[in-house]
């Protein structure tokens, strides 16, 4: 299987950011390059891409078992020769370590990809070389593995490989002003026709425009002059005074 497929997966799958990967190479002495990192981290045929060699896989692999079981005195890991390879078995190998995975435990994490393999298949791929029951590890097994961890991980994840490669990103600023709360207006109330009520100002007969305290003197005064309108027709009286009524 691809290095690069190898690395990106396991990535995505435990959720280490650039940060995190370059920690773990210092585990084994190594001083990743942000700029390779990146490389490595892209499929065949992106503008960019280096293929992953496998001595870089090699010592992430062995990184992340000093990380997660720490480090064991008198055993350094050791690199891979310009000409050596790194094997599928040796890559099962260093994640079932590094993991801490027993037979059990790898076997559901391949069922989760929808991958059944018995307990004889998997011991197979841990043998020695030279033992009779010794099987090579196809890239089949490999990619179903890390698809599991990547299932039992992030079971809400959709997609695998691609986001591991972002560094931890700092929170944006939010915009001054944003969090400020919004002013609510009260809503105008508008008649069905859905023009708006004008209020029109109190007009006198003469078309003058007339206060509010004009309009109650006017009104005072109109009272007053109905008062005396009454009296007059109840009383019939002259310059001489009062006149008798008429007989009828």
């Amino acid at each position: 299987m691809i290095h690069n497929d190898v690395l990106r997966r396991l990535r995505y799958a435990l959720a280490i950011n650039d940060t995190a990967a370059i920690s773990i190479f210092k585990l084994v002495n190594y001083d990743m390059e942000i700029g390779y990192l990146h490389a490595v981290m892209k499929r065949e045929g992106e503008e960019g891409y280096l293929p992953c060699r496998d001595k870089i896989i090699a010592l992430f692999l062995d990184g992340l078992i000093i990380k997660n079981r720490g480090r064991q005195e008198g055993q350094e890991p050791q690199e891979l020769g310009p000409k050596e390879r790194l094997s599928n078995n040796e890559v099962l190998r260093k994640i079932r370590i590094a993991m801490s995975y027993k037979d059990e435990d790898m076997i559901a994490v391949l069922k989760l990809a929808d991958f059944r393999m018995s307990k004889g298949e998997l011991s197979a791929f841990f043998r020695k070389p030279d033992h009779r029951n010794f099987k090579p590890a196809g890239d089949q097994v490999v990619r179903n593995l890390l698809q599991g961890m990547v299932k039992k991980y992030r079971p809400d994840s959709t997609g695998a490989g691609r986001s591991a490669q972002t560094s931890l990103k700092k929170p944006t600023a939010s915009a001054p002003g944003a969090n400020k709360p919004k002013e609510i207006k009260p809503k105008e109330i508008t008649p069905k026709n859905g023009k708006p009520k004008e209020s029109k100002p109190h007009t006198n007969k003469q078309g003058v425009m007339a206060s509010p305290s004009k309009k109650v003197e006017s009104a005072a005064s109109q009272n007053v002059n109905d008062e005396s309108q009454k009296g007059k027709k109840q009383t019939n009286t002259s310059v001489w005074g009062e006149l008798p009524a008429k007989k009828r």
